[in-house]
């Protein structure tokens, strides 16, 4: 798909921009009329047409009128204006800018609350994971519901946030994790694994199993539970036999061992609940993460577009509603299998809550019996104390059988990725990494030659990180030198795009680039010519006094903007 055409339209129905795009080089440029040498071309809008075009492709709205480096700083005045004018973004994509016949993608958002909001895909209005099915479906067939998303796997064609222009591979949001990483290139790179799905799975229910053992272990280790209950163990004995060699009635004696070990099994009774509640609050995290993927989109309305693609491709089988409903009942499948437990933890809570009610009940009654005996007095701080160290070793030895559990559960997931794993690094698959690998290399190392004369290569790693194995992918200068990383970053975009269309890989054929002023004359110029010849689209925001003279044309500009004439023309407004 490359990008036709961008609109901006106010609610009035009045065109604010209209912006249409080109094959090879395009550049938004600033027009500021140099008087005082003063002038700047900073605020005036170019960064935010790329930012419009990201959203329109599902990225978040705060983006366009908020800091990137400080998130809670908005711009009210472009917000204010975005909500009260009603402005309407459009995004044409488009299969093939030479054949006017090719399909045509038409996707509009504005920036209204949720009743007044406009969120359609080809004039089907769509929830959140409708419009994300949709954008997946049209643009990655088939792939929908899969790793890695969507916006994973269209990052390295939009950048403008921080990570994406100072990082040549590792260009998503710094929460991101290596094995991520790993299948997002895994996946572009052509390197089919059925797995990945399940490895990711895997790693997430890992994680909240790892973030319980730590819970657990949040004062101590499992050691120091272990060494602790030995000690006390050894303090018990020496009490019980000092509380022995007191001579007591038998009535007294029998309520006091019953006491003890009443507020023993409170103590542990008390530590179920925590760990049942614990337990519960995680799974419920999870369920509302997975219910959040749901599709709600209303089949009614898109059966139109379904119609429209069966004229145009042949071979579709499946209507939307069997695909829709396929979708959500794979997500409810996930919620069964993530929920599956509640029923039990309810009525383990339910369970627990009863018997400690019961046990509370018969201490109140057994300690009010011994306080009236004639022997307490003298037992007082003999029995306070052994109380103590019987409360303490219930606590321990309900953390150690919780970490027990804890870690047999890890075990086994463990033991599933590690199968898993045996795949995914066997003499077979990683061959085809290699192979995979190489033929990017044909192209990456081809285009960073002719652009900078230097050959840049991809390379991908297994390494073993904390016990789990991954394929580490980066990329690197063949001369070893540190060389310029705006250069690497275009060199690897633009050879991905050719590699994808000679391996039959669905992309995107259209990058978006930011403060291109960075890089030198000589690159842009060879940039403008590779992409000219290979039918890329290269849209780059740039300040024009940083031009060199043979790209100050007007064959390669399609928006022009000046302090005197922003993107969005509020002060006209």
């Amino acid at each position: 798909m490359f990008l036709k055409s961008l609109i901006i339209t106010h609610g009035d129905g009045k065109i604010i921009r209209d912006i249409e795009f080109h094959s090879g080089l395009n550049l938004i440029v600033d027009d500021t009329p140099v008087v005082s040498g003063k002038e700047t071309g900073n605020n005036v809008g170019k960064t935010t047409v790329l930012k419009l075009v990201d959203y329109c492709l599902g990225d978040d709205a705060k983006g366009i009128y908020s800091d990137e480096e400080h998130k809670k700083n908005e711009y009210k005045l472009v917000k204010d204006f975005l909500i009260n004018s009603k402005v309407l973004v459009t995004l044409i994509l488009k299969e093939d800018l030479s054949r006017p016949e090719s399909r045509e993608v038409r996707i509009d958002r504005n920036f209204m609350p949720r009743r007044s909001r406009v969120q359609q895909v080809d004039c089907v209005e769509m929830k959140d994971t409708g419009f994300d099915e949709a954008l997946t479906s049209i643009l990655f067939p088939g792939h929908y519901g899969k790793k890695p998303t969507f916006r994973q796997m269209i990052a390295h064609n939009i950048r403008y946030k921080s990570e994406s222009i100072s990082n040549t591979l590792k260009n998503l949001n710094r929460y991101t994790r290596d094995d991520e990483y790993e299948t997002l290139y895994l996946f572009l790179l052509g390197c089919d694994f059925e797995h990945g799905d399940s490895k990711q799975e895997l790693r997430t229910k890992i994680d909240m199993e790892e973030k319980f053992k730590k819970r657990l272990e949040a004062e101590q280790t499992k050691s120091a539970y272990e060494s602790a209950l030995s000690i006390l163990n050894l303090e018990i004995d020496e009490l019980e036999a000092k509380r022995a060699a007191f001579c007591l009635n038998p009535d007294f004696e029998k309520s006091l061992v019953e006491l003890n070990q009443i507020k023993y099994e409170i103590n542990r009774l008390t530590s179920d609940i925590c760990r049942l509640n614990i337990r519960k609050n995680l799974i419920l995290e999870a369920q509302k993460e997975q219910q959040s993927n749901v599709s709600r989109i209303d089949t009614q309305q898109l059966r139109q577009i379904y119609q429209q693609a069966t004229a145009l491709v042949s071979g579709i089988q499946k209507t939307f509603e069997e695909l829709n409903e396929f979708h959500n009942s794979m997500v409810e499948s996930k919620v069964r299998f993530i929920t599956k437990e509640l029923p039990a933890i309810e009525r383990g809570l339910k369970s627990v809550h009863e018997n400690l009610n019961r046990l509370v009940a018969r201490e109140t009654e057994l300690s009010r019996v011994i306080t009236q005996s004639d022997a307490f007095e003298n037992f007082e701080d003999l029995v306070k104390a052994l109380n103590e160290r019987y409360q303490q070793k219930g606590a321990y030895e309900k953390t150690l059988q919780q970490l027990e559990q804890t870690e047999s559960t890890l075990s086994g997931f463990n033991e599933q990725l590690a199968a898993i794993d045996n795949e995914l690094f066997s003499e077979e698959f990683a061959l085809k990494v290699k192979e995979q690998v190489n033929k990017f290399n044909r192209y990456f190392s081809s285009v960073s030659q002719e652009l900078y004369g230097e050959k840049y290569a991809l390379k991908a790693d297994p390494e073993t990180t904390k016990g789990r194995r991954l394929y580490k992918f980066t990329a690197f200068n063949l001369n070893f030198s540190t060389g310029k990383k705006q250069g690497e970053i275009s060199c690897f975009d633009i050879a991905y795009t050719l590699f994808a269309d000679a391996e039959d890989i669905p992309c995107m054929h259209f990058l978006l680039n930011d403060k291109k002023e960075l890089m030198h004359d000589n690159q842009l110029l060879k940039i403008a010519g590779l992409v000219e010849r290979k039918g890329i689209q290269f849209v780059a925001s740039i300040l024009k006094d940083k031009l060199p003279r043979e790209l100050n044309n007007e064959k390669y500009f399609v928006l022009r903007l000046s302090q005197v004439d922003k993107l969005f023309r509020i002060e006209k407004h």
